[in-house]
């Protein structure tokens, strides 16, 4: 599947994934809480690809845990100046931006599960080279941004970022798209996201951990 517009890359931020995700503890066995942040990202991260995303820079606190999310179309690079998602994601869009200063770039958090390729690629087509947001499912967060063509991405990350993105002027996303929406702060999510059907790296790690 290829996308339907032209898109640069996208960014993926990354804590350390024994620091990550804290409100998901208790999800799974304390000792596979790394490991199911992993899943989580490879998941988000495979569905990316799938969907014609030909680069996603992968900016990580930590790049040595995080190293086995590498796979064709996708690097990882450490984070650079001030700590924060925020400052990471400008660092991924520089990068993205040195070869192609004109195109798309885009933020896409990593705990999207049970994201659905086609869902993705629905997303860029909606933008059509427009700024544009995709309101997590509580309306609160921000599950995708992207940039208009050539201009800056300008991330508000943070509570309350949907609202703070509409308000700088990114248009949100009219498709309904729960895969995208459906990030996974919290246990709660996670059962969600099964519900609408989690990737295979996800599905593996807890179907290993409903057997132990």
């Amino acid at each position: 599947m290829s996308s339907p517009v032209e898109i640069s890359g996208l960014i993926m931020p990354m804590k350390q994934p024994r620091a990550g995700k804290s409100r998901l503890r208790g999800a799974v066995d304390e000792r596979e809480h790394p490991a199911l942040v992993l899943a989580l990202a490879r998941d988000t991260l495979a569905a990316a690809t799938a969907a014609g995303v030909r680069r996603v820079v992968v900016v990580a606190a930590d790049p040595a845990a995080v190293s086995g999310l590498r796979r064709p179309g996708v690097e990882i690079v450490a984070e650079r100046g001030p700590a924060g998602l925020n400052s990471a994601l400008r660092h991924g869009e520089e990068l993205l931006r040195e070869h192609d200063p004109g195109a798309v770039v885009g933020a896409i958090q990593a705990d999207l599960p049970a994201l659905r390729p086609e869902e993705l690629a629905a997303a860029l087509a909606e933008a059509a080279g427009r700024r544009l947001f995709a309101a997590d499912a509580e309306g609160t967060g921000t599950t995708l941004l992207l940039s208009a063509a050539g201009e800056p991405l300008a991330p508000r990350f943070g509570p309350g970022s949907a609202l703070a993105h509409a308000a700088s002027g990114a248009v949100p996303l009219r498709l309904a798209a729960p895969s995208l929406r459906r990030d996974v702060d919290t246990p709660a999510d996670l059962e969600e996201a099964r519900e609408l059907g989690v990737g295979e790296h996800t599905r593996a790690l807890l179907c290993a951990q409903e057997v132990a």
